[in-house]
């Protein structure tokens, strides 16, 4: 793993660099002089927002359940985020991937509303503006649906990408209030120990929230994406962040804030987002996302050719930074770090990378992640000698996908 802090490292850092260009270079041929290279061109006007180059083809795929892809937007319950074609950590926010259970709601942030109750001492009801006057935070997070992973439960389709299995988490930068100012402004009664937080979408998505330390620390009650305010499919005017945490606490169009000394067991955690297990018993308050990680290219449906090849991809953990990602060849047989790109942040994507000379035979590749807390991300058979197959969410066993004679990249189980 490298870390680019210091001197050592810089030398560290370009001497791995070095092999890395060497590689590449090796194996494409060289411009013969500069009348190889594209002549100077006139550039269109100046604009008041710029546009992707039409060179570059960005989109996501909608989805309504595990296995039915590209369906009509009116029957789309997701739409994944293109994970193989995306570089660095952050997620472009018209490509973060969405979630809806009964559309996008075009709130008013003049008319909208933020109501804080329950076991309070002084209830508050806050508009946009007044939440935009407070001091403000910005930070870099993953949000992930715990449905993340659904299409390898029980089978593998080898005509599957990377956005298709791993497509339902992104990362951006989210700017808000911090849900510890908005509880000292309201003064929790001692015995509230939950949280009722409620959208203010048609299906009126709501979840109760244990009120710990880390959550009161880390949530943000957000009104900013990436820089700009959120997109109304992500939230606008107001959404509720929660680090690590699966994505339906992350509640979009956020109007109510409820606090009490019990979860409310709302339809949402009990007929929707509850676990199947093996042995017939349902697992409720699931909330933290587990150490992940995938290869995003080579990956599904891809292609290949022997000789050097970048293996790279993200990494991600809802209990903290990723410490280190090792990246396997050989199905598994033996396993390799990478380098990550620095800094790794808690609870947000962290992107890796490796050298890889492939021989031209039939193989498997394969990454695993270990976070900051010791916790490293389960072979599948693992995954399912705990959770059985029954289970529709929190899948994060390891990515394999295998490699053919020809070159063909494939979605496989293990």
């Amino acid at each position: 793993m490298s870390h680019y802090n210091g001197a050592s490292s810089r030398r560290t850092f370009l001497s791995k660099s070095a092999g890395l260009a060497g590689s590449v270079v090796a194996g494409r041929a060289l411009a013969d002089s500069l009348a190889d290279v594209p002549t100077r061109e006139p550039g269109d006007p100046i604009s008041g927002r710029s546009e992707r180059s039409k060179y570059v083809q960005l989109g996501r795929t909608l989805e309504a359940g595990p296995g039915l892809r590209n369906v009509d937007p009116s029957d789309a319950i997701n739409s994944k985020t293109p994970l193989h074609k995306l570089v660095g950590n952050i997620t472009p926010s018209d490509l973060h991937y969405e979630r809806s259970h009964s559309g996008v709601p075009e709130l008013d942030p003049a008319k909208h509303r933020l109501l804080i109750h329950g076991m309070v001492k002084k209830p508050l009801v806050l508009s946009v503006d007044d939440l935009t006057a407070m001091p403000s935070v910005s930070r870099i997070h993953f949000i992930e649906c715990t449905g993340n992973g659904w299409e390898n439960w029980k089978r593998a389709d080898p005509n599957l990408t990377v956005q298709d299995t791993h497509g339902l988490i992104s990362t951006n930068e989210w700017t808000g209030v911090p849900l510890a100012l908005l509880i000292d402004l309201i003064g929790t009664d001692r015995g509230s120990t939950w949280m009722l937080a409620e959208g203010g979408d048609g299906a009126g998505v709501d979840r109760s929230i244990p009120l710990t330390d880390e959550i009161i620390n880390q949530a943000i009650v957000a009104y900013g994406q990436n820089g700009e305010p959120l997109r109304p499919a992500h939230g606008f005017p107001i959404r509720l962040i929660m680090p690590g945490f699966e994505g339906n606490l992350h509640i979009k169009w956020l109007r109510r804030l409820k606090f009490g000394d019990q979860p409310w067991m709302t339809r949402w955690e009990t007929a929707r987002y509850t676990q199947l297990l093996s042995d017939g018993k349902a697992r409720q308050f699931q909330l933290r996302m587990e150490a992940n990680s995938v290869i995003t290219s080579p990956s599904g449906m891809m292609e290949i050719r022997p000789g050097y090849n970048r293996i790279t991809g993200l990494a991600w953990s809802g209990h903290g930074r990723i410490a280190k990602v090792e990246v396997s060849t050989d199905g598994g047989k033996t396993w390799k770090e990478a380098n990550m790109s620095e800094p790794a942040l808690p609870k947000a994507q962290t992107r890796f990378q490796i050298n890889w000379e492939w021989d031209g035979k039939p193989t498997k590749i394969v990454s695993r992640s270990t976070d900051e807390k010791g916790n490293v991300q389960p072979d599948r058979k693992a995954l399912i000698d705990q959770m059985g197959t029954n289970a529709l969410f929190h899948y994060n066993a390891q990515q394999t996908w295998s490699v053919d004679a020809s070159g063909r990249v494939r979605n496989v189980l293990a």
